[in-house]
């Protein structure tokens, strides 16, 4: 199980500990190897991004946000963290939970999702997806921009 933790980060499955904003690209690659293989990657704006793959979730992260021309930095460490499902998954439940404030995000219908969420989200936090079942979920250090 996945526990989304909005202002912390996420606590990753079994005994592997939370995943905090603000540490560095070794500390944030140590903690997810613990549970899954780790792949480098890329992100626009960022110095270091990774992601793994764990029971049909992709796990991305992301740090040291640069601005917007890549020079100086404007975020130290650990910046971003999304969990997206596969594809082929998306008409039940997910097989691993991915859970914030004591709900499954992936495990039940999106109407059902946002009626317990009710009283509002975190502004660093995303949830997405078009169809039954939330397809990816994202969590940022700072409020996620809102897209007009």
């Amino acid at each position: 199980m996945f526990e989304l933790l909005p202002e912390v980060g996420l606590r990753l499955p079994g005994c592997a500990g939370t995943l905090r904003f603000g540490v560095d690209e070794r500390t944030a690659q140590w903690a997810v190897a613990t549970v899954a293989d780790v792949r480098v990657g890329w992100v626009c704006g960022v110095r270091w991004a990774f992601s793994a793959r764990y029971r049909g979730l992709t796990l991305d992260v992301h740090g040291d946000a640069t601005d917007r021309r890549g020079r100086h930095q404007s975020a130290a460490g650990l910046v971003g963290i999304g969990l997206t499902r596969d594809p082929f998954t998306l008409a039940g439940p997910s097989a691993c939970p991915v859970v914030l404030r004591g709900i499954d995000l992936f495990g039940y219908p999106t109407a059902e999702v946002s009626d317990a969420l009710h009283d509002g989200l975190s502004p660093t936090l995303r949830l997405s997806g078009d169809g039954l079942y939330l397809s990816a979920v994202s969590v940022r250090v700072e409020p996620v921009s809102v897209e007009s």
